[in-house]
């Protein structure tokens, strides 16, 4: 791959991995309340009813958490543009194919050292 089409590739992953960030953020922000704390008045709920409320707050809290780490290589892959080292093999320093960055952007890992 030559310079300018490492750029574009480059330029290209940034985009989306900045645009999932940003949608990444406001689920965050919107489903926050979702994992607060689930009140057990057990005079104004009913057993079931605080059932539902507690089996929606862990999916809640399952699905940050995911966000989170989703996040967290977003973060990284973006720290290794910053680096210089975005399109290489974290482990053998081999480019990493232009199609893998494709299928997500956050492959640190040529496919020889992902299997």
């Amino acid at each position: 791959m030559n310079a300018k089409q490492e750029e574009a590739l480059i330029a290209e992953c940034r985009a989306r991995i900045e645009a999932e960030l940003a949608e990444i953020d406001a689920l965050l922000r919107d489903t926050q309340t979702d994992s607060a704390p689930v009140a057990l008045d057990q005079q104004s709920v009913g057993r079931l009813a605080r059932m539902d409320a507690m089996q929606v707050q862990a999916m809640a809290q399952a699905s940050q958490s995911r966000r989170q780490g989703r996040q967290q290589a977003l973060l990284f892959a973006l720290r290794r543009m910053d680096d210089g080292d975005y399109l290489d093999c974290q482990a053998c320093g081999e480019e990493i194919g232009a199609g893998r960055l494709g299928v997500d952007p956050t492959f640190h890992l040529c496919v020889r050292c992902a299997k």
